[in-house]
């Protein structure tokens, strides 16, 4: 009864343990002793859902700062095929959080182990549902880890504007999140380098057994910004909302502005506008009304009456000036004839 009794709490204990298991960021002082909220915190009743990849289901909480965004992603032997739709899971879950579309966030995936596959570009999918049904089509590749490899893929394929980048001049954020849980089996250190002087920002996601060492060489800094580390793949998707805080950001014009009428959200900062009828004054915040000239259009008939008036008048005074001389002229013919007599 004894042996019984222990042989269950065993069991348990197996059963519960995963979920003591954490997700972390990397401290930069001390790798191994990684800070962040403990999973089995959150966790009160039981072990999660079963969870399942709906292409359908959306749910956008980022309205700002558009990226170019290419998640590269580890499917070596190593990752076994319950955890490969983790993975995918935690994509969908991070296309969910992000404003997709032409002007806003692109998205594209590079999968890799031995060989390294462009499962899609920047300029293929701009709505959520067919990027998400693509995010399902994903098969591992198995076999070795060159992450090296794949971020020279992506550097030199999937961040060029043929594949949907946007230029240079349009300042848009490039950024990176690779996801392994190995050691890569080639050099990381001097194509990571190569990437982020070519501006692309770099965020390392270590999984289980991921070497640490590694995931430094290739994130950018701050390292305890860039670089995270979960225990399991079972609680990857916990990163998700780590991520939107770090890529959303806020929206400039919701924190406060000095626009009179319209605030307009340009990515990293804001610029006003003003509405229909009104032009935006020289301080480029304040608005007035525009000026309406007046324009006067006489009317051709009154104009003909007036120049009729005018004529009518002048041939009067014309007559009333011939009948004056005429008086005047008998006037004084008559004073001469009184003074002859």
């Amino acid at each position: 009864m004894m042996k019984t009794l222990l042989w269950s709490l065993l069991c348990c204990a197996a059963l519960l343990l995963p979920d003591a298991r954490a997700t972390h960021p990397l401290n930069a002082g001390d790798p191994r002793l990684i800070s962040a909220q403990s999973y089995a915190q959150t966790r009160l009743n039981g072990r999660p859902p079963i969870r399942t990849l709906n292409p359908e289901k959306t749910d956008s909480q980022c309205m700002s700062r558009p990226l170019d965004l290419v998640f590269i992603i580890d499917s070596s032997r190593s990752v076994r095929p319950g955890e490969f739709e983790k993975v995918k899971i935690f994509l969908a879950d991070m296309v969910d959080t992000l404003d997709v579309g032409a002007e806003a966030t692109r998205v594209a995936v590079v999968n890799y182990a031995s060989t390294v596959k462009i499962e899609f570009v920047l300029k293929n999918y701009f709505n959520k549902p067919d990027m998400k049904k693509a995010i399902t089509r994903i098969e591992p590749l198995a076999a070795g880890t060159m992450t090296g490899l794949a971020i020279k893929t992506a550097m030199n394929e999937a961040f060029t504007e043929e594949s949907g980048a946007r230029p240079r001049s349009r300042k848009i954020t490039k950024v990176a999140i690779i996801v392994t849980d190995g050691r890569p089996q080639d050099q990381v250190e001097e194509v990571s380098a190569a990437a982020r002087a070519s501006g692309i920002e770099i965020y390392a996601v270590g999984v289980d057994r991921a070497d640490m060492r590694s995931l430094q060489q290739m994130a950018s800094t701050p390292l305890e910004e860039h670089v995270f580390y979960v225990e399991t793949y079972g609680v990857i998707e916990k990163l998700t909302s780590k991520f939107r805080e770090t890529l959303c950001g806020l929206d400039p014009c919701s924190i406060g502005n000095d626009c009179e009428h319209i605030c307009v959200n340009s990515n990293a900062s804001y610029y006003c506008q003003c509405r229909i009828g009104y032009i935006l004054n020289t301080d480029n915040k304040t608005c007035s009304m525009k000026q309406v000239r007046a324009v006067v259009v006489e009317d051709p008939c009154k104009c003909e009456a007036r120049l009729m008036f005018a004529k009518q008048t002048q041939a009067a005074l014309q007559q009333l000036t011939a009948k004056l001389a005429d008086v005047s002229g008998r006037i004084e013919r008559l004073e001469n004839v009184v003074g002859r007599s």
